[in-house]
């Protein structure tokens, strides 16, 4: 389905999806599934954590995750993607309140794909994928926390422009 800088997603079925992890990774897969939950439990703007799970044939580790089906952005009615980012907005500092940051709405310059692939359309509005960049406030600590924050809030500024004006 899709490759990112470090990991290769494939679909498992109709409903899930599977980050794949290879060779030693398990502080990896831990880390990203504890954001995951943690996120998980505050709203569903982040793609809902399934579990993580082994592949013998393979010999891959697997962090599965609900399947999301993206649309193209330009399928909608300006108003309506003016409210839906509206709702991304009040979901994002709800998340922020909780002491989650995504940390990756835009890719770096330097990164190949999309600018921001990681902030898909679905029918339930817009949702967040990849948190393995992501942060916990009680795992870095409020000033790196705080500065995580001043930086996706930019990134969210941009990424509404890009939205309404696509």
């Amino acid at each position: 389905m899709s490759t990112g800088a470090n990991n290769v997603v494939i679909a498992l079925n109709e409903t899930e999806v599977a980050k794949i992890y290879e060779g030693d990774t398990r502080s990896d897969i831990g880390s990203e599934a504890e954001k995951m939950k943690f996120a998980n439990g505050v709203n569903k703007l982040v793609v809902r954590f399934v579990r993580i799970d082994f592949d013998e044939e393979k010999q891959w580790e697997m962090l599965v995750m609900e399947r999301l089906y993206a649309m193209d952005y330009r399928s909608i009615e300006f108003e309506k993607r003016e409210l839906i980012f509206s709702v991304f907005e009040d979901e994002i500092a709800a998340l922020h309140r909780a002491g989650f940051a995504h940390r990756d709405l835009a890719r770096p310059s330097n990164m190949p794909g999309e600018r921001y692939d990681n902030v898909l359309l679905t029918g339930s509005g817009l949702r967040l994928i990849d948190v393995g960049i992501s942060a916990l406030r009680h795992q870095v600590g409020d000033s790196l926390f705080e500065r995580f924050i001043e930086q996706e809030t930019e990134e969210l500024a941009r990424f509404k422009d890009f939205f309404l004006n696509r």
